[in-house]
C-alpha cells in the first residue's frame, strides 16, 4: 500500500479522535440551546472551571486560599489530604449543579421572555464572571489533571496496524478513551431524552414554552436540569482535553472551535453535535495533510471556519437541525 495512504489514513483516524474531543465541548451547547434557545457562551469557561474545580478537590486545595492569606497574612493552601478521583468527581459533579442552581436563580429567572440577544448577553457575562472566579478561587497556574486514564500511543492499535500495513498508526489512548465516553454519553442523553418523564419535559420546553407551561411543567425545573447536564458534559469535556493539555485558563477557548462543529450539526442535533466534531476532526487533518504543504501551514486554526461559512451559505440549519420556515 503507497506510503502516502497509509499516512493519510492515519491522519483520519487521528481527525476522529479529535472529533470527538470537540464534539464533548459542543454538546453543552446544544443540550442549552435545545432546552431554552439560549446560546451559551459560557460552556467553555465551564468546562474549564469543571476540571479547576476537580484539581482542587483531588488535591485538597483550599479553595480561595491566595485571597484568604492576602487578607490575613496567612500561608494556607492545602488542606494536607487528598480526595480520590471518584469522590472528587461526584463533588465537582455537586458543584455544577449548584452553579446550574444559582445560575437560574440569579440571572435568568430575571431574563424571562428577554430578546435571545439579552440572554447571549447575559452569558458572555457569565463566562467572564466565572474565569475570573475560577482564577480567584483555585489560582492561575497550570495545572495536571490526571484521572487514571491511559495517555500516549496506543499500543494495541499500533501492533494490529502494523500487522496489517506494515506500518504502526499512532493514535492517542487518551483520544480512544474519549470517544468510548462520549459515544456513552450521547446514549445516556438520548435514553434520557427519550424515556424518561424530565426528558420528555425537556423536549416539551423546547418545542414550545407557552404550551409547557400550560400543562404544569415548571420551566425553572427545566432550566436548572439543562444546565446541571451542560455542567456535567462540561466536565467530562473538561477532564479529557485538562488531561491531554494541563488545566490552564486557554482551556476556555475551545469553546470556540465547538463553533463550526454546531453549524454543522444543527444548534438542537445531539447526534449531530457528535457528527459535525468527526467531520471537522477528520476534514482539518485530511485538509492540512494533503493541501498544507501547498497553501502553507497552520490550516487547522481556520478550516474548521471555512467549512463553516459554507455550511451557512447553504445549509444554514446544519445536517441536523430543524429548519425553520417564518410567513411574513
Amino acid at each position: 500500500m503507497p506510503e502516502t495512504l497509509l499516512f493519510a489514513m492515519e491522519a483520519a483516524i487521528n481527525g476522529l479522535a479529535a472529533g470527538v474531543m470537540y464534539a464533548l465541548v459542543a454538546l453543552g451547547f446544544v443540550l442549552i440551546f435545545k432546552a431554552s434557545g439560549i446560546f451559551n457562551f459560557s460552556q467553555g469557561v465551564m468546562a474549564l472551571f469543571a476540571a479547576l474545580t476537580l484539581v482542587g478537590l483531588q488535591t485538597g486545595q483550599i479553595p480561595f486560599s491566595h485571597l484568604i492569606n492576602a487578607i490575613f497574612g496567612t500561608r494556607m493552601h492545602h488542606f494536607g489530604f487528598t480526595l480520590p478521583t471518584f469522590v472528587a468527581i461526584a463533588g465537582t459533579v455537586l458543584v455544577m449543579i449548584a452553579f446550574a442552581w444559582l445560575v437560574e436563580r440569579l440571572i435568568f429567572r430575571h431574563l424571562v421572555n428577554q430578546e435571545p440577544i439579552i440572554l447571549f448577553m447575559a452569558t458572555i457575562g457569565l463566562a467572564y464572571f466565572l474565569e475570573g472566579l475560577g482564577d480567584i478561587m483555585w489560582g492561575a497556574e497550570v495545572k495536571r489533571l490526571d484521572v487514571g486514564l491511559p495517555q500516549g500511543m496506543s499500543g494495541p492499535i499500533d501492533d494490529l496496524t502494523f500487522a496489517w500495513f506494515g506500518y504502526g498508526f499512532f493514535v492517542d489512548s487518551l483520544e480512544i478513551w474519549a470517544a468510548a465516553i462520549a459515544g456513552l454519553l450521547v446514549i445516556t442523553l438520548v435514553i434520557f431524552s427519550q424515556y424518561t418523564k424530565q426528558g420528555r419535559a425537556l423536549r416539551a420546553v423546547a418545542d414550545d414554552h407557552q404550551a409547557a407551561l400550560s400543562v404544569g411543567i415548571s420551566l425553572r425545573f427545566i432550566w436548572v436540569l439543562v444546565w446541571s447536564l451542560a455542567g456535567i458534559v462540561a466536565l467530562v469535556a473538561g477532564i479529557m482535553w485538562g488531561a491531554k493539555s494541563g488545566v490552564q485558563f486557554s482551556l476556555s477557548l475551545i469553546a470556540l472551535k465547538a463553533l463550526p462543529v454546531l453549524i454543522l450539526g444543527g444548534f438542537t442535533s445531539i447526534p449531530g453535535a457528535i457528527i459535525g466534531g468527526l467531520i471537522i476532526g477528520v476534514g482539518e487533518k485530511l485538509f492540512d495533510f494533503l493541501l498544507g504543504p501547498i497553501v502553507g501551514s497552520a490550516t487547522e486554526n481556520w478550516f474548521a471556519y471555512m467549512l463553516a461559512l459554507v455550511f451557512l451559505l447553504f445549509r444554514p440549519q446544519g445536517l441536523f437541525g430543524e429548519k425553520i420556515i417564518e410567513r411574513v
